[in-house]
């Protein structure tokens, strides 16, 4: 669906944030520095992402619906990851983890739901309100690599 085209590039970024992870874990990258680049795309891509779908696309199901409610969960679990200072490297590795379960979920289930519900009306919201946009990386350590 056009609509949701643009939050699902944004998936493919957050699939691509835990590739990033599990590559520095493998080089042995120290994980602090792999959290300095986890702390802006959180900031810069995650934060923004998450309230664009709790303010627009979630609101289309309903906060009662059992897939919202769901998703609202995982986003509180990793916006916890993303904000851990004390156990960086576990946290580091449950983020991979949950992040790309999570945007599998909205992928799969959510999304599908959302376009099974959406009228006309909700999706030209949604277009207007998020047209795409490129990704812009963040090279200052590119520790992946």
């Amino acid at each position: 669906m056009e609509a949701l085209r643009p939050l699902s590039r944004e998936h493919h970024q957050g699939l691509l944030l835990c590739w990033k992870i599990r590559a520095g874990f493998a080089k042995n990258i120290s994980p602090h520095r792999v959290k300095r680049y986890t702390d802006w795309f959180f900031t810069e891509h995650i934060q923004p992402h998450f309230e664009l779908e709790e303010k627009y696309i979630f609101p289309i199901l309903g906060g009662q619906h059992h897939l919202v409610k769901k998703a609202l969960a995982q986003h509180r679990r990793i916006v916890k990851l993303f904000e851990d200072r004390e156990q960086i490297e576990r946290s580091l590795s449950r983020l991979e983890d949950e992040l790309a379960s999570h945007i599998r979920f909205e992928e799969r289930l959510l999304f599908n739901e959302v376009q099974q519900v959406a009228s006309r009306q909700e999706l030209q919201v949604i277009t207007e309100i998020h047209p795409i946009h490129y990704f812009e990386e963040n090279t200052t350590d590119v520790f992946w690599e």
